[in-house]
């Protein structure tokens, strides 16, 4: 009897240790607000918003240790609206990052599924884009070099490196996944950052092929650009690098970005987008977008933080449609608590060299304007879990 309840006993406790050596966390974030715009399509609004600064989405996220330094690792993220709980990403159930891979302690990790490429992962983290301090409406016009995640890479395998003192770096390769069309609707990227004190430098590059003629847009496609794309194009390149530094409650940054279009004659940029009433027909074979964002952010107490941002796009379409987009975005956030907290931000872009009459469209918004401005003041509530 005795041996028995230690048997017992003992399964219990190596039961207990194994699964240990797994984890589950189930994670997310929940933006809501307010959002006043003084022109979408002629007309003023208010609107209740979801995802203003940052998209509402939950996810699970996990990993087992194998030992060795060697772990199996994994990342389910959903996207969503807050407003009505639709999905967000075309309807996807995972839309955000969906991937399985190994990680290792000494080498890095290996991934395969839908995820980020590596402007995202290395130059993003500069700019107030990809931050809780700006957010979706402060992205570059159309989101042109994807550091607000418009796109993401079906199909891909994924490496990213270890730290190593400072030093990390990864590259990407998204799968076509059609017999026969091995360079057709396929994506890779590369980039790597390197941080010693309050310093952060990183560099990163995006290449998209597409064929216009029969470019895959729906989310039944097998390739691995899928979605709902700011352009058409052949080839779409971006190429980027940023520079930050924190010195005490101070954070700074500069980050410039390019996005070259070739084989574009016939390609377009969407209405939504151009804030036109239909798409507006790429006039070159090629197109450029050039973006110079300069940002800042100051920790006025624990929990108060001011913050703003200036972005210069110079754009060139051919055939004299050359607007260029200035836009300026100011936050202030009241931390509540570390998981919740206010935020109150303004954000206006301007159009000028603007013969065509492309309206203003700040990012994340439902509508453009009529006019070459548009002004946003939004007010809303974040908590993460």
């Amino acid at each position: 009897m005795k041996k028995t309840m230690m048997v017992a006993a003992l399964a219990g406790v190596f039961a207990t240790a194994a699964q240990a050596q797994s984890s589950v966390t189930l994670f997310g974030l929940i933006d809501a607000g307010v959002t006043y715009t003084n022109n979408q399509s002629g007309h003023s609004t208010w609107q209740q918003t979801s995802g203003t600064v940052n998209g509402s989405r939950w996810g699970l996220r996990g990993g087992e240790d194998l030992g060795g330094g060697l772990k199996a690792i994994f990342t389910l993220e959903n996207g969503f609206s807050i407003n009505n709980g639709a999905a967000g990403q075309n309807n996807r159930l995972f839309g955000r990052q969906a991937f399985v891979g190994l990680a290792s302690d000494q080498f890095g990790s290996v991934t395969l599924g839908r995820q980020y490429d590596s402007v995202i992962d290395f130059v993003a983290p500069i700019s107030l884009v990809a931050s809780p301090y700006g957010g979706t409406i402060t992205a570059h016009p159309f989101d042109n070099d994807n550091l607000n995640n418009t796109i993401r890479i079906n199909n891909s395998v994924k490496y990213t490196s270890a730290n190593y003192g400072g030093l990390k770096f990864g590259a990407l390769y998204g799968f076509s996944n059609t017999a026969g069309e091995f360079a057709n609707n396929r994506a890779y990227s590369a980039g790597g950052s390197y941080r010693f004190g309050g310093l952060n430098v990183a560099l990163g590059y995006l290449q998209l092929n597409n064929d216009i003629n029969n470019l895959a847009t729906s989310t039944n496609s097998p390739g691995a650009v899928t979605g709902s794309l700011p352009f058409t194009a052949g080839t779409q390149r971006t190429f980027g690098g940023g520079v930050g530094y924190t010195l005490g409650p101070v954070t700074a940054g500069i980050v410039y970005t390019q996005t070259n279009l070739s084989n574009a004659l016939g390609g377009s940029i969407g209405a939504a987008q151009a804030g036109t009433a239909a798409p507006v027909r790429l006039r070159a074979n090629s197109a450029r977008l050039q973006n110079i964002e300069g940002n800042v952010r100051y920790a006025l107490t624990p929990m108060v933080t001011l913050a703003g941002s200036y972005t210069y796009t110079r754009t060139n379409f051919g055939a004299g449609e050359n607007p260029n987009y200035n836009q300026v975005n100011l936050q202030a956030q009241y931390a509540m608590s570390k998981r919740t907290s206010v935020y109150l931000q303004g954000d206006w872009q301007h159009v000028s060299s603007n013969p065509y009459g492309f309206g203003a469209h700040l990012n994340g918004l439902s509508g453009a304007s009529s006019t070459q401005d548009q002004v946003a003041v939004s007010t809303g509530l974040r908590h993460t879990f």
